[in-house]
Formats: C-alpha cells, sequence, structure tokens
C-alpha cells in the first residue's frame, strides 16, 4: 500500500489534471457562483426599490433552470409527442430537438449588463444622436395599472434605434423584455442581447414544435408578470406608416390569459418618431424592391459611426433633430375580453395599432413635409405657411400628440425646413420652396407619419386620447 510507484510524467499531468478539473467543479465552482448569485440578489432586491414594476425572479433564474422547466412544461411533451409522431422520429430525437429550440430562445438575463452598462450606454447615444421628447408618461391611467399585472409595451418600428431609446425610457420601470429577429443572431451582439433579457424568434425555417415552444415561453413569462416589448408590425417600417398588426405574439398571450385563474396583462401603445431616420434610404430601397432585405455592408456602418465619432470630438456635430416617444391608452385584456362584442386577438390587434397610430408624434421634420406634400412639392414661403397653420390646426382636432414649438411663432417650420435642408431634399430661395429632384420617395417616407395621421378614423383617435394632457406641452429629456 505504501510502496512507490513510477508513472510517466504524462500520466502524472493527465491525474493532477482530472484532480484540478474535479475540485473546481465541485467545490470550486459552486462557491464562486453562490457568492455571485448572492451579489446578484443583493442588487436585484436594492433596484427593485427603485423600479415602478420589480423584477420578477421569472427573469433572474438561472437560464438552465428555465430551459429545464420550458421543455418539462406538459404543453410542450405533447407538443414534442404530436411532432414525434408526425416526423416519424424517436421521441428522444423529438426531445432532443425541443431542448436546442428553448436553448436558442431561452435568454439569460443579468443585471449587471442591463442597469449598469446597456441603460447608460443607450441613454449616452439616444441624447448623444437626439434630442429627446416624451409625452403621455404622466397620463394616470398608466400610473394606476395594477402592480400585479403583466405588462406588454407594444411599438411602432420606425428605426433599429427604437430598441435604444425605449431601453432607456423605459428603465425607470422595469427591465423590459425584447423579442428580437433572426438579424441579432451574430457575434457579439447575440450574447449581448441575451444578457440584456431579449429573446430571439425565428421568422424563417420554423416548425410547429418550434412555434409551441415559443408560444409556451412567451406565456409562462407574462404569467409570472414579466414586462414585454414587443412590434406587433413584425419588422421595420419600410413607407413611414404604422403598418397592419401581425398577430403572432398576440395570439400567444391571448390563448395563454385565463381571465379567472391569471392576474391583467394590460398593453401600453407605444409610438415613435423621429426627425431623421438612420437607416432611411436602405428602409425606401427595400420597399421598392418589395423584399424585407437590408443590405446593410459593416464597413458602411462603422464608417458612419467613426464619422460621427470625429465630428463629436471635434465639436461639429448636428443632432439629427427631434426623437420622441409618446403613449397611449393602455388597453387592460381582463377588460377587452369581458366588455368587446368580438373578442378575437385580430379585434385586440386592430385597437392596439389604432392607439398606436393615434399616439404617433408629430415632429418638424415630418410636419413641414407633410404640408410640402400638400402643396404638390412646392410652394411659395407665404403658402407653406399657410398650408402648415392649416395642417397644425387639423392636427389639434385631432388631438395630435405635437412636439412642436409655440404655435405662435415659426421655429418649427424653419426647423423642419433646416432639416430637410441639410440633408439636401429641398431647394429654397426667396420666392419658391420645392422638393430636390429624384427625392420624392425619401421625402414621402417622412411625410406619411402625419398624412396617415390625418386620414385616421376621427372617432377611435379622439376618445383614446382625451385622458391624455395638452398635446402641445411635451416633456424634455436631457439636454
Amino acid at each position: 500500500m505504501f510502496q512507490t510507484v513510477e508513472l510517466p510524467f504524462w500520466a502524472l499531468l493527465l491525474i493532477l489534471g482530472f484532480a484540478g478539473v474535479t475540485f473546481a467543479s465541485h467545490f470550486l465552482f459552486p462557491s464562486v457562483r453562490w457568492f455571485f448569485r448572492r451579489r446578484m440578489e443583493r442588487a436585484v432586491a436594492r433596484l427593485n426599490t427603485k423600479l415602478q414594476r420589480p423584477i420578477e425572479p421569472f427573469k433572474i433564474m438561472r437560464r438552465e433552470d428555465q430551459v429545464t422547466r420550458l421543455i418539462y412544461d406538459p404543453q410542450v411533451m405533447e407538443a414534442v409527442r404530436e411532432y414525434a409522431a408526425k416526423e416519424g422520429v424517436p421521441p428522444t430525437v423529438a426531445f432532443e430537438k425541443a431542448r436546442s429550440y428553448a436553448r436558442e430562445i431561452v435568454p439569460g438575463f443579468s443585471t449587471a449588463t442591463y442597469f449598469g452598462f446597456a441603460i447608460k450606454l443607450a441613454q449616452r447615444i439616444s441624447q448623444g444622436l437626439y434630442k429627446v421628447r416624451i409625452g403621455g408618461g404622466d397620463d394616470p391611467a398608466l400610473r394606476q395599472i395594477d402592480s400585479r399585472a403583466a405588462v406588454v409595451f407594444v411599438m411602432n418600428h420606425r428605426s433599429n434605434m427604437d430598441y435604444v431609446l425605449i431601453t432607456w425610457l423605459a428603465s425607470s420601470h422595469s427591465a423590459l423584455s425584447y423579442a428580437v429577429g433572426e438579424w441579432a443572431r451574430v457575434w457579439p451582439l447575440k450574447a449581448l442581447i441575451r444578457a440584456m433579457g431579449a429573446y430571439f424568434i425565428r421568422r424563417r425555417y420554423s416548425n410547429t414544435l418550434y412555434r409551441a415552444i415559443l408560444a409556451r415561453y412567451v406565456q409562462m413569462s407574462i404569467q409570472q408578470g414579466t414586462t414585454q416589448a414587443i412590434f406587433p408590425e413584425g419588422g421595420l417600417s419600410l413607407n413611414g406608416m404604422v403598418g397592419p398588426a401581425k398577430r403572432g405574439l398576440l395570439h400567444y398571450i391571448v390563448r395563454g390569459f385565463n381571465p379567472h385563474e391569471n392576474a391583467d396583462v394590460v398593453f401600453v401603445p407605444v409610438a415613435l418618431n423621429y426627425d431623421r431616420i438612420l437607416e432611411d434610404r436602405v428602409l425606401i430601397k427595400a420597399g421598392m424592391r418589395g423584399i424585407r432585405r437590408f443590405p446593410v455592408r459593416v464597413r458602411v456602418v462603422i464608417g458612419n459611426v467613426l464619422r460621427i465619432l470625429w465630428k463629436k470630438a471635434r465639436g461639429t456635430f448636428q443632432p439629427f433633430g427631434y426623437a420622441a416617444v409618446c403613449y397611449g391608452a393602455p388597453v387592460s385584456l381582463r377588460q377587452f375580453l369581458e366588455n368587446s362584442q368580438d373578442a378575437s386577438t385580430e379585434k385586440l390587434a386592430e385597437t392596439l395599432i389604432e392607439r398606436i397610430r393615434a399616439a404617433v408624434p408629430i415632429l418638424p421634420v415630418s410636419f413641414v413635409a407633410a404640408a410640402l406634400v400638400r402643396c404638390e412639392g412646392k410652394a411659395t414661403p407665404q403658402e407653406l405657411a399657410q398650408a402648415c397653420a392649416e395642417l397644425r390646426a387639423e392636427l389639434i382636432t385631432r388631438r395630435a400628440w405635437m412636439h412642436l414649438d409655440d404655435p405662435d411663432t415659426p421655429d418649427a417650420v424653419s426647423e423642419g425646413l433646416a432639416g430637410l435642408a441639410i440633408r439636401g431634399l429641398i431647394r429654397q430661395s426667396t420666392d419658391l420652396i420645392d422638393i430636390t429632384p429624384g427625392e420624392e420617395d425619401i421625402f414621402s417616407f417622412y411625410a406619411a407619419s402625419v398624412l396617415q395621421r390625418c386620414d385616421s378614423p376621427d372617432g377611435i383617435a379622439q376618445a383614446e386620447q382625451t385622458s391624455l394632457r395638452d398635446p402641445d406641452s411635451p416633456q424634455r429629456l436631457g439636454s
């Protein structure tokens, strides 16, 4: 027993290596995980005292625990059995496929990444590029939402800046969980987005098993009170208007809601608009081709970022105008199901889209662009001023959110003209203002958000805004 044993040096290294791995996995790693887990729980407890809607335990559950809980859910297990029978594969193969789908969908939320890095970065980017305004955030209906209810922010999709802007503006309410498309599944963006609590959705190459797992994840997170943010249009607007809703996620939420057992789900319409959308020409080109493909080259993006940073370093950068966010009147799912004569997902989607359209903020560039379009693309300064006055009066009667300056001064018109002129979209002289030839498409793109608001039905749009404050008195965020 105490005899000397001779071993080759490589065998000794192998034994020591296995011993080290065993020690780390059984003693060191659990202790380290416990230490950081305790720190995270204390940090979340401190954060919850500042947030209007505390972070729920489901959101900070270990990712592997969430995956296990999801794939062993009775509804998911039934979907696995049906998939195995339909495809003619062994149940174990179908189960492993379900596990891979669950791991693909479930995020790995990190409070340190979200509140320590993402929020600050989102604020710096938003205030660095735009003058940010917000409207409707002080509406009593928003503050009176039941603290036990799950909140779903339902937003129009104008730009990829939407993620950045809403992440910052909603940081005082709660941590948002986004539904993100396949475009973000690239390194290193994938790990960062997943750490921020977002979950990925396949819009192509999905099957019944995948959709069943996605539906169950959405339902479980809603039932646990996780604050969600979804874009019902399903993608970026290619023409500047708020498009019809795709009912996928909404259908999952409604189908998993039991008004007698579950806490209420409250949908909060959120409308965004910008004086300048960074990817506007890419979106217009995609719309003209009729396909949702955005061939953006990485070199071009990096070049634009470096150009902006260089201008900021030299102090010559001019902000891209205003970015505005407006909240519409919330919709309680329980009340909708109880009071609506046609309580269907289609009716709910139509209601939410109408409320988003009613809350779209009117900004100087889109305002002047709409007035000039009404003048058939050219007008004298006096004619344009008259068209702007008539358009403002019409928008006031429709209770539109106008993030414009004092109506008794020409500043809004001047700002709008300056924003269009700096990009070469208009030609100006002392006696004529007209659209630059060849820029009609991008001009119409910005005018569409205002003209759609003017063409919307009066009844619903006005009724939904009656509880909101004066639409000509927006809040200003940052400097």
